[in-house]
């Protein structure tokens, strides 16, 4: 029987379901509910509230710097992600965390009997879709579409590269758009975490 859960980590590219599972974990287990974009800045969505610098970014570099700086990003964070995730297991605190920045290559290293790891991945098309309706795409000028473009290339580009990494270092990869496949997967992890709450006060 496996033991209880203490923390529980999602990793993934843009779009693909960490925050929704991950609120949905935190919530029916009684966790906190943790997110590395809290942890560091990086040009993020390109179709909320957009300043010039972002716009700049992803419009002047090519589609190869733009991805190659997002890894560069996750590296300098992981330091301050592995403290958070050793300070709150250390200190009994049962936790859900999710984030980008969640890399498989980096979550190998830290997940153990009580530390589970996953990565949601999905194919082009679904993650596409996402984004451009999350982004309202077709309502888009071409100026508008063109750092979008750039920001759904990182991301189709991120996950081929999590995709590739977790099968290499075994972590748990899970299809995003297979709704029976994450429904199993939060079953499971409600059956692994039930029984352990966090503590009082």
């Amino acid at each position: 029987m496996p033991s209880h859960l203490l923390g529980i980590l999602i990793g993934g590219t843009s779009h693909v379901g960490k925050s929704t599972l991950a609120e949905r974990l935190a919530d029916r287990l009684g966790w906190n509910g943790l997110s590395t974009d809290k942890l560091g800045r990086h040009p993020g969505r390109p179709w909320l509230a957009m300043p010039a610098p972002v716009a700049e970014f992803y419009d002047r570099l090519s589609p190869e710097t733009i991805h190659w700086f997002l890894k560069v990003h996750h590296e300098n964070m992981w330091p301050a992600i592995r403290q958070r995730i050793e300070a709150e297991s250390g200190a009994g605190r049962p936790f859900v965390l999710e984030g980008a920045a969640l890399r498989p290559e980096y979550m190998a290293t830290v997940v153990s009997d009580q530390i589970f790891g996953v990565l949601l991945h999905a194919d082009d098309g679904f993650l596409l879709q996402r984004m451009r309706s999350a982004a309202a795409y077709e309502q888009r000028t071409d100026a508008e579409r063109r750092p979008i473009d750039a920001f759904i290339d990182r991301s189709l580009r991120e996950n081929a590269a999590f995709t590739v990494a977790a099968e290499t270092v075994g972590l748990r990869l899970v299809d995003a758009a297979d709704e029976r496949a994450v429904a199993g997967l939060f079953d499971e992890l409600v059956e692994r975490g039930a029984g352990r709450q966090p503590p009082e006060g």
